[in-house]
């Protein structure tokens, strides 16, 4: 047999091998008989999605389950670390949650540690902070912790330089006092004024500190929706409220509501303190939320609102559209996300989205990363980056 026809005969092999791994099942016709990994691979596979080490149950009709004991839930998440890299797992993780409904199984101590933490498992895990015992709490604790220490180191930095440039130049004056004045910029700003017979700048515009005795330029208030659909948005905005807390020139204010509103700027300084604040679920009172935020503002034009919700109203709808007019209307910037999160278009109420849009306050979908230059330029009165998804 010729190098060209072992090279076809391989390649068919492998396309075989893989529409076995596609398909699943013992029964799929393709007669490949998986070994090795390929076989644990398709186990672990099949006991998720069916097909595989499930077999199938009848024409059409796959099998899947890992048994609903923790032993046996343990065990595979194991064996998906062995054959998958990490954002599968999570993905699967995910997955199993939701399909063979694991959840009650989290509440295990020795379950949480065999998991990969991530977003949505946090999202999890706060959805069963009240049923969790004693027992599970610390670990998973110490599973969200690890979570939210990956966020933070991610997202920090960039956004607190992104942040401290925006107040720096939204604290900039034209007609600064002499005291007041920033030299350095001032000149350079000058440079074509440069008289070379007289070797100086004549500094036709003066850019100025700002008021230096003001220790806080500006506030931002936090309003975000913990119902159920919102999790991986309340897990983002935490460290995000936690890293703007931490920044001396901005008052910040953290605030979760369902029908409820609950203020959690007291623990700021620990985002885990917060996410375990908050309860997942339930029902949605906009206005109401929104009524307590704007109770706490003393100086509007300072302040930035950033209400976080896919806008399903509970409350009385007008009374929370005239909040928002009259929030706009003695200046205060006003920004609607309807979710914080990785997870692409969210779902959300586009009647109350194009009824704000109407008041100038856009709705749109934010990733985290995206979140800096969001609050850059709300914090500069800018027009707000992003797509506006409102019809």
């Amino acid at each position: 047999m010729s190098g060209a026809e072992v090279s076809v005969v391989g390649g068919a092999e492998e396309r075989v091998r893989r529409w076995r791994m596609v398909l699943g099942g013992e029964a799929d016709g393709t007669g490949c008989v998986l070994a090795g990994a390929d076989a644990g691979m398709d186990g672990v596979l099949g006991a998720l999605y069916g097909g595989g080490g499930g077999g199938r149950k009848g024409a059409g009709e796959r099998s899947a389950g890992l048994g609903g004991s923790a032993p046996n839930v343990a065990r595979w998440l194991g064996d998906i670390r062995t054959y998958f890299p990490s954002s599968v797992v999570q993905v699967m993780q995910r997955d199993a949650i939701q399909r063979l409904g694991l959840s009650a199984l989290l509440l295990e101590p020795e379950m949480l540690e065999a998991v990969e933490p991530d977003v949505h498992l946090v999202g999890t895990l706060l959805s069963l902070n009240k049923a969790m015992p004693e027992t599970t709490r610390e670990t998973a604790r110490a599973v969200v912790r690890k979570v939210v220490e990956q966020l933070e180191k991610r997202l920090a930095s960039r956004t607190r330089a992104t942040l401290t440039g925006a107040l720096d130049r939204s604290a900039r004056v034209s007609r600064p006092r002499h005291a007041d004045i920033d030299w350095d910029r001032t000149v350079r700003a000058n440079l074509k004024n440069y008289l070379p017979e007289y070797r100086t700048v004549v500094p036709e515009r003066l850019i100025g500190y700002g008021r230096a005795a003001q220790s806080v330029k500006k506030e931002v208030i936090l309003c975000i929706d913990q119902s159920g659909s919102m999790a991986a948005s309340v897990v983002y905005a935490s460290v995000f409220g936690a890293v703007l807390a931490s920044m001396r020139s901005i008052a910040t204010r953290l605030v979760v509501f369902d029908t409820a509103v609950v203020d959690l700027t007291e623990q700021l300084d620990d985002p885990v303190d917060v996410l375990f604040g908050t309860q997942l679920g339930g029902g949605t009172d906009i206005n109401r939320a929104l009524a307590y935020c704007q109770s706490k503002i003393t100086r509007p034009a300072d302040t930035v609102v950033v209400l976080i919700s896919d806008l399903y109203e509970g409350g009385i709808r007008n009374e929370m559209l005239k909040r928002v007019a009259a929030m706009k209307g003695a200046g205060v910037e006003f920004v609607t996300l309807l979710a914080l999160s990785d997870e692409g278009a969210p779902a959300y109420d586009r009647e109350h989205a194009a009824a704000l849009a109407a008041l100038g306050a856009p709705a749109f979908a934010c990733t985290p990363d995206l979140f800096p230059d969001v609050m850059a330029a709300a914090l500069e009165k800018r027009p707000l980056p992003g797509p506006v998804p409102v019809p």
